[in-house]
């Protein structure tokens, strides 16, 4: 009996574990799809034209419509694409009148060498990011390849003489090609919560069977007698 007991404190204390971490995970999950649905509304929003003054978190994919030049030289920021395969976001400067600021025009295969300038003044329509794309185990761009391994927007900003703000272009008053726009979404964004929440009932359901069977095993074992 004492056997069956201690089985069942520790099946009901382990599953009831188990199942508070797969409830609190669909509460992370419906508070991620809230948070992902307030920034896809925000990303689809009507334009507007650039602050005077920027905050990286309150402005985060803010819609903006800019008008400027776009300088010829740029940066090459190495990526992937699905179904397409390696290649490179292209960051300009976009000079509007004296405020320079950075503009993402989007992806261009690697083995693209040729990328289009422009000349006058165009305009942009795109959302504002400050991407943290870095970390300790990114490389040092290659300077002297023009090949960049993260968007580092205050280094990049550094390197093109601009304010640490990007442009994101989502649809631009010129034919960029091969230049296609990449345009913010949030797809980027992880939720993993309902895979960690099955994992943890999946757990609690395991848990479960075992103290049963162990506790039934418990009480058909006969005592022993000296």
């Amino acid at each position: 009996m004492r056997r069956s007991l201690f089985f069942i404190v520790i099946g009901i204390g382990g599953a009831g574990i188990l199942l508070w971490l797969g409830f609190w995970q669909m509460q992370r999950l419906d508070w991620k799809l809230g948070v992902i649905a307030d920034i896809d509304a925000r990303i689809a929003a009507a334009p507007i034209p650039l602050p005077d003054v920027l905050d990286p978190e309150n402005d985060a994919y803010l819609p903006v419509e800019v008008r400027g030049v776009v300088e010829p030289s740029y940066l090459r920021v190495l990526v992937s694409q699905k179904e397409i395969g390696a290649g490179y976001r292209i960051i300009s400067a976009l000079d509007m009148d004296g405020r320079r600021v950075l503009l993402d025009r989007g992806f261009t295969p690697v083995d693209q060498d040729a990328v289009p300038t422009h000349e006058g003044s165009e305009t942009v329509r795109g959302n504002l990011q400050w991407p943290q794309e870095t970390d300790s185990f990114t490389p040092e761009p290659d300077t002297a390849k023009n090949i960049w391994f993260a968007r580092d927007v205050a280094a990049m900003a550094q390197a093109l003489n601009t304010e640490e703000t990007l442009v994101v272009a989502k649809q631009t008053s010129f034919d960029d090609a091969p230049v296609s726009p990449l345009p913010v979404d949030t797809s980027a964004i992880p939720n993993d919560h309902l895979s960690y929440a099955i994992t943890w009932f999946s757990l609690a359901a395991i848990w479960i069977a075992m103290t049963v069977a162990f506790t039934l095993r418990a009480r058909r074992t006969p005592k022993q007698t000296s």
